[in-house]
């Protein structure tokens, strides 16, 4: 494995193409592409990355279209995880993010409790001014309204809403993107998504109901 350098020059060219042209056809005529200057960089970005967060992984590029009304077949990204963190490059440039993307039922309960308590809710509250400070948007699926059972005058009740949480950062396709500061710009986002991500570990955890 060689050492992270950047993406291809044909990395975003290659999505814009596929979200023109999402189909076996396109894919099979540009799949040299994608493995060289898309896959092949991913690899080594995650390998530069492991001995600070672990190792990573890269999504499959076939979509799971079993329940979807959308047919296409390729997600027009690429996408990566080294444990809460995540990393995807596609048309629309660099993109980075960390904590809990989805939750059960009984995650998110366990959230309410931590946002709930004084504490552990003033310390999340402070982790993530800190990361609106560095740029990064708080997201997560949200209720519309208060969860049932909290006063609706709750000093944290927008984070009570939450039924996930995470923070991400991107970055338009610039020169960057083909370089080895792609590196130093997921590096620097991972590390400050740190503390967000110790805080769900230790007061939301995984789900203890079984896999479907």
């Amino acid at each position: 494995m060689t050492a992270f350098t950047g993406f291809g020059e044909g990395a975003v060219e290659f999505y814009d193409g596929l979200i023109v042209d999402n189909s076996k056809a396109y894919w099979s005529d540009q799949r040299a592409l994608y493995e060289a200057d898309i896959r092949a960089p991913m690899l080594a970005l995650l390998a530069d990355l492991e001995p600070e967060f672990g190792p990573g992984k890269i999504f499959r590029p076939y979509r799971d279209i079993r329940f979807s009304n959308d047919k296409t077949p390729y997600k027009t990204h690429c996408g990566a995880t080294a444990g809460p963190f995540y990393v995807q490059i596609g048309a629309d440039g660099l993109m980075v993010a960390g904590g809990q993307y989805q939750m059960a039922s009984d995650q998110v309960a366990r959230l309410r409790t931590a946002i709930d308590d004084e504490r552990r809710g003033t310390d999340l509250e402070k982790r993530l001014a800190a990361l609106r400070a560095d740029g990064i948007t708080i997201a997560g699926q949200m209720l519309k309204t208060r969860p049932r059972g909290f006063d609706p005058d709750h000093p944290r009740i927008e984070l009570l809403r939450h039924k996930s949480l995470y923070g991400w950062r991107s970055w338009p396709p610039d020169d960057v993107l083909h370089e080895s500061g792609t590196l130093e710009r997921v590096t620097s986002a991972w590390r400050a998504l740190r503390p967000l991500s110790e805080w769900l570990a230790d007061h939301v955890g995984p789900s203890d109901q079984p896999r479907r």
